[in-house]
């Protein structure tokens, strides 16, 4: 396997569990990574060696956890961390960075929290489940999507059920019911002028209600969700379809083309055009 190896995923739209990066590195003694904070989940598994995560709890404070192989560390949005190899026995790690609608309920349910990094395994069925997918995941970096993303599903699985901190998860609360309806309302709806004022009138509540409950359940506000899930569904369509940038800029909610266009660049990093291009040649 090559010495270090990542993929950044070529897809973020997938609503309940976004894959984003992953990767494996076999570490030289001392290497660190870090201070550094993420914008999402970012999960690593020791698979040999040893090492040192330095990661801030929820009141500040620096707390060193030493690690070793079977073990791993969960990362939270925007906690700050640093990581390092053990001088005479440094680790070798894969690593998989994800968000999404069923991220942060899966990660509370393995019992992982800013307070509780640390991940160790007790059923050691689900943790081989674990690790096998993540395995999978980099020595198959070219197989689609839809299979990674498969994949990705029981890294999820196997990581809950081998946590020896796992948590239950009680019944499905009313949040619940209203994030489903706000995702199933924009997933009917974002070829339309829709606006937050207009999901919250379907769901007859109050926008700044409507706009803190989405907030918590999904860690990114609604209207910056709206807008990716739109270009999402525009990288879905130049990449599969031979319709003009106008007209997938019409079929994703956007009446002005170079509207459209600075959004997308905005999102993506590139221009309609150019990322077209791109997703042909891969």
């Amino acid at each position: 396997m090559p010495n270090p190896t990542g993929l950044i995923f070529p897809k973020d739209s997938y609503i309940d569990l976004c894959i984003y990066q992953f990767g494996y590195h076999e570490c030289d003694p001392l290497h660190s990574y870090g201070p550094a904070l993420r914008n999402n989940f970012l999960f690593h598994y020791i698979l040999s060696g040893k090492g040192e995560l330095d990661s801030k709890n929820e009141a500040g404070q620096n707390i060193i956890y030493r690690l070793e192989e079977g073990q791993g560390f969960m990362i939270w949005p925007k906690q700050e961390n640093t990581y390092y190899a053990d001088k005479e026995q440094p680790w070798t790690y894969c690593w998989i960075e994800f968000g999404g609608l069923k991220a942060e309920k899966s990660v509370l349910q393995a019992g992982l929290s800013y307070n509780n990094p640390v991940y160790k395994p007790k059923n050691k069925e689900a943790e081989q489940k674990m690790k096998e997918a993540m395995l999978y995941m980099i020595k198959n970096q070219d197989a689609p999507p839809l299979e990674l993303i498969g994949q990705s599903y029981l890294f999820l699985s196997g990581l809950v059920e081998s946590s020896l901190s796992r948590k239950k998860i009680l019944g499905t609360s009313l949040q619940d019911f209203y994030i489903r309806d706000i995702l199933e309302y924009i997933e009917n709806n974002y070829q339309c002028d829709m606006s937050v004022d207009d999901i919250s009138a379907y769901l007859n509540l109050d926008r700044s209600h409507v706009s803190k409950i989405f907030k918590k359940a999904m860690n990114t506000n609604l209207r910056d969700f709206l807008l990716r899930y739109r270009i999402n569904k525009a990288c879905e369509l130049l990449e599969t379809t031979h319709k003009t940038i106008g007209e997938i800029s019409t079929l994703v909610g956007y009446s002005n083309t170079f509207n459209f266009s600075r959004a997308f660049k905005a999102i993506i990093g590139v221009t309609p055009s150019k990322w077209k291009e791109e997703s042909r040649s891969r």
